[in-house]
């Protein structure tokens, strides 16, 4: 997998639960004809002669194609002593093939403007992806076609070495320095036997990795890479006979591998409980508990999604209430049942707040479990868990590529034969009953049958890191690909005409109060989204209390004149809809997602919890309770500590912008009710707000809407924005110390820019060119060059005042000053040269031809309408976008090279092991050097 780039997040700040598992049921489903309310996904289905199962999906919504190309194999066909070589191998993929040389594909790709362009692998599949624009199918076909086809060619020992150097370097991201993740990984131990494919974690172990030969990697790609154990799913605005041609011109001469045997592997019973209690660099224990489930698809595993949802889906669930909300013993809750092709596992995972046991946790859990084995579920949590379900199945969908419909239509398709599964879920999962959860939960979720994993604070027993050994030579002799030549793939196919298309513009219109409403109308699928934008976030805390924007925003669902918090979670959650109130740098939000059904019931909650908080005293308290532990999880996370040092280091104390939206732990403890009062009081009123929605309503049942909820809402107009005087420090080395870190991460920071500056379009075409995009200079040098990192990203925060410019990733502890020096040198060159033109032209359409894959969903809609509202942007900005774009210049990206880049302004922060690192940063003769803590304040 590739890493994605920095802050690529949408503005959006709604989050929605997980509905745990794929739900299905062996039962028979009723036809889509039955169900009116199931979007109709028509597709065509076929094999070529070469068994490669094609999927052709047309939808005209936008002006795009998603490519979902699926291999069924995963670690659940792995040979032994070879734990991560399925993961391994989907790296290999990207490393260059017969006609595409190392890192051409990628370059190809992102200039013709492809997103959610990657790979992933799944204990039982490994799939790649990419979507282009509607004139760019023929090249990833080309692309995708020429990975599967010839890939052997060209598989030398140089490839293999660096993949295995950045898959060690993920694990050490992801596994040995993330925490919990070691103890995820015992957890994943203690449920298989040694000898099960399920037994290791996907990425495997740095001995098993480092262990893979050249002949390893070609023998599985000869096994299970050929034409007839994959499928391909082409989604977007398509004409199927032309995609039919294409298809078969770029894998028709392919040639099949040999038959794939399905792994027929017994799980053994866990017929006794296991304990296992995990050290590990963390601040509060954590309890996980897991037990063996059906396979996907099979009876009891929609029932136990059902049951997962119900424990922990969100605030209106069992273990939430009990644990984090009533007895305030843990911080937070999940459970999840995770379906495979093999055997599924049910997983519950509970956080401990601070001063609780682990003992504690699972005493509760215990009980809940118990009323849930004893009395069942009550119909009223069955019906709120299975509609929440079926919303979030149905979100899903609104993206064509990356995890969105392509992949869900390859998923239906491997694990039941049928790619338009979707209505048979859905009616299988509308068919549980309460009896039915209650039947799965007494014989799957037995005490006796389970696996109980703690991670407790401690020194970890990190597993064997070997080093890497001397580089191997590669053979001379040329090894044989597996399909002939056929001279006409070596020429890059020539795009299409370039589809019109015009981005979403929003229709604006004013309440008599001040408040804007944005619209815009969205009837691919019965689904609405919204969200009330504040404008104002952490740019408006006062100095003496930062974090109070997000302290006030997650107040306002915990209560209001009329509902109690549970009231409101209830009630949410019973519609079928997600709720969600949080701020962020420059704007907060209450985030609305909701089936067109009963848009209008949830859309009544959040007009109450917007204009008519109560901020009740007890509830104050559990969310300081809750921020605190927040907070000691941010001291976990080394990028996010880097993150928030970075901040104090840039802006200092005397600016908003110095700090964490979580603030500091005495801002924590000295907010007062009056003080989150007196903030929603000033900032939420109907002049510093919009409406923004989007999605399957009319704007005239959306002006009625607005009139009866918002009409009467009144307030002052919101204080004048004053961030404070940025002062940064003087130091030019900023070092947090985290013992033991096998990685250090690394924050290079210098002031940027305000949103709305002139130079915004030559301002993210230098970002692609220098550390947006995964072909940026920088990534390629530290990753793909030196094998320092799995991701060095480098991206702008923009803010109505000038925000951070950042180079963010994490690196080997032992490179730490080699990885400095790197990007010092990577920008100095962005300032001493101008791009070349094939560089300028693919950072310059990285941007531009991408840009119509940034509005596929509701939300990505309503994130750009409200990022438009923030920042005073026209509502046509984004329709004005493109020209300035594609009139950015070489001499325009190097003189915002030589504003940003410059690198005697950039401050490094490193967040590693103090012991490792000090050295190695003082041989480069920064300057001084200055220790923070985990808040981003300077120790004394």
């Amino acid at each position: 997998m590739k890493t994605r780039p920095l802050f690529a997040a949408s503005v959006l700040l709604a989050a929605l639960n997980s509905a745990g598992a794929q739900t299905g049921g062996a039962a028979p489903a009723k036809p889509a004809s039955l169900l009116p309310d199931v979007p109709n996904i028509a597709y065509d289905k076929y094999t070529l002669p070469n068994g490669l199962q094609v999927i052709l999906v047309e939808d005209k919504r936008l002006p795009v194609v998603a490519v979902n190309v699926w291999y069924h194999v995963g670690p659940a066909n792995e040979a032994p002593g070879l734990a991560g070589f399925a993961h391994l191998f989907e790296h290999m993929m990207f490393a260059g093939s017969k006609h595409l040389p190392r890192g051409l594909a990628d370059r190809l790709l992102e200039g013709a403007g492809a997103s959610d362009s990657n790979g992933g692998t799944g204990y039982d599949s490994t799939s790649y992806y990419d979507t282009v624009p509607a004139n760019q199918l023929e090249l990833a076909l080309w692309v995708h076609a020429d990975r599967m086809g010839y890939l052997l060619d060209v598989l030398d020992q140089k490839s293999l070495t660096n993949q295995q150097d950045v898959v060690r370097n993920e694990r050490r991201e992801t596994v040995e320095n993330e925490p919990y993740g070691i103890v995820e990984e015992a957890l994943n131990h203690a449920l298989f036997p040694p000898e099960h494919p399920y037994y290791a974690s996907v990425i495997g172990s740095h001995t098993d990795i480092q262990n893979a030969k050249l002949a390893d990697v070609r023998d599985f790609f000869t096994r299970y890479y050929g034409p007839n154990n994959a499928s391909i799913v082409i989604a977007g605005d398509i004409d199927k006979v032309k995609a039919r041609a294409l298809v078969a011109k770029y894998f028709g001469s392919l040639k099949p591998g040999p038959e794939v045997v399905r792994p027929q592997v017994v799980t053994p019973p866990i017929t006794e409980e296991r304990r296992i209690v995990v050290p590990d660099r963390v601040e509060l224990p954590r309890v996980y508990m897991g037990w063996l489930t059906p396979p996907a698809y099979q009876p009891d595993d929609a029932e136990l999604a059902v049951a997962a949802q119900i424990l922990a889906g969100g605030k209106s669930s069992r273990l939430y209430q009990s644990l984090v909300y009533e007895r305030q013993i843990a911080q937070d809750v999940d459970a999840d049942q995770d379906a495979r092709a093999l055997a599924s596992t049910f997983l519950i995972e509970v956080t401990a707040r601070a001063g609780h046991t682990p003992q504690e946790l699972e005493s509760a859990i215990d009980a809940e479990l118990a009323a849930l084995r004893a009395h069942g579920p009550t119909v009223q949590e069955v019906e709120r868990a299975k509609r929440q379900i079926e919303t979030a199945m149905l979100t899903g969908l609104e993206q064509l590529g990356g995890d969105g419909l392509a992949d869900q239509l390859n998923h239906y398709n491997q694990f039941t034969g049928d790619p338009g599964y979707l209505a048979q879920d859905i009616a299988a999962l509308r068919r549980i009953t309460a009896a039915d959860v209650q039947r799965a939960v007494k014989t799957w979720l037995q005490s006796q049958h389970r696996v109980i994993v703690a991670g407790v604070p401690g020194e970890p027993k990190l597993p064997h890191d070997p080093p890497v050994p001397k580089a191997l030579r590669s053979p001379k002799v040329k090894e044989a690909g597996v399909n002939a030549a056929e001279a006409w793939r070596a020429k890059a196919p020539q795009a299409g005409p370039p589809p019109a298309f015009k981005l979403p513009l929003g229709e604006a219109f004013t309440l008599k109060n001040g408040l804007t409403v944005i619209h815009h109308r969205n009837p691919a699928l019965p689904l609405v989204s919204a969200e009330i934008v504040i404008r104002s976030g952490a740019d408006s805390n006062p100095l003496a209390l930062p974090g109070l924007a997000g302290f006030t925003a997650q107040m306002l669902t915990e209560g209001t004149e009329g509902r109690s918090a549970l009231q409101i979670a209830e009630e949410i959650a019973q519609l079928g809809a997600f709720m969600d109130a949080d701020s962020g740098t420059n704007a907060s939000a209450v985030s609305l997602l909701a089936l067109r059904a009963t848009f209008e019931q949830a859309f009544a909650v959040m007009a109450d919890v917007v204009l008519r908080p109560a901020f009740p005293a007890l509830e104050v308290e559990r969310q300081r309770a809750s921020r605190l532990g927040d907070l000691l999880g941010q001291r976990d996370e080394a990028e996010a500590v880097a993150s928030v040092a970075a901040a104090g280091a840039l802006f200092g104390p005397r600016h908003a912008y110095g700090y964490g939206q979580l603030g500091t732990e005495p801002a924590i403890h000295a907010v007062t009710r009056a003080d989150v009062q007196d903030f929603w009081r000033r900032h939420y009123v109907p002049s510093n707000a919009a409406l923004v929605v989007t999605g399957d309503i009319g704007r005239d049942a959306l002006q009625a809407l607005a009139e009866q909820h918002f009409g009467a809402w009144q307030g002052d107009d919101a204080p004048a924005f004053a961030p404070g005087t940025p002062a940064s420090t003087r130091a030019r080395v900023v070092v947090v110390d985290k013992p033991g870190a096998p990685q250090t991460a690394l924050r290079l920071v210098a002031f940027g820019a305000e949103r709305t500056s002139a130079a915004y379009p030559a301002l993210e075409v230098m970002n692609a060119a220098f550390g947006g995009l995964f072909t940026s200079r920088i990534n390629q040098k530290l990753r793909e060059e030196k094998g320092y990192s799995y991701g060095v990203f480098s991206g702008f925060r923009y803010g109505r005042t000038p925000g951070p410019f950042s180079i963010a990733g994490s690196v080997r502890a032992d490179a730490t000053g080699a990885s400095v020096a790197e990007l010092l040198r990577e920008a100095q060159a962005m300032i001493d040269q101008p791009l070349g033109e094939d560089e300028l032209a693919g950072a310059r359409n990285a941007q531009l031809l991408s840009l119509p894959n940034g509005f596929e969903t509701n939300a990505d809609i309503g994130a750009s309408l409200a990022e438009a509202f923030v920042f005073g942007l026209p509502l046509d900005y984004y329709r004005q976008l493109p020209a300035k774009l594609a009139a950015v210049t070489a001499q325009d990206v190097q003189a915002a090279a030589r504003r940003y880049l410059e690198p005697s302004r950039l401050i490094i922060v490193a967040v590693g092991d103090r012991k490792r690192i000090v050295a190695q940063l003082a041989k480069l003769k920064l300057g001084p050097v200055e220790i923070r803590d985990s808040e981003g304040q300077l120790l004394p």
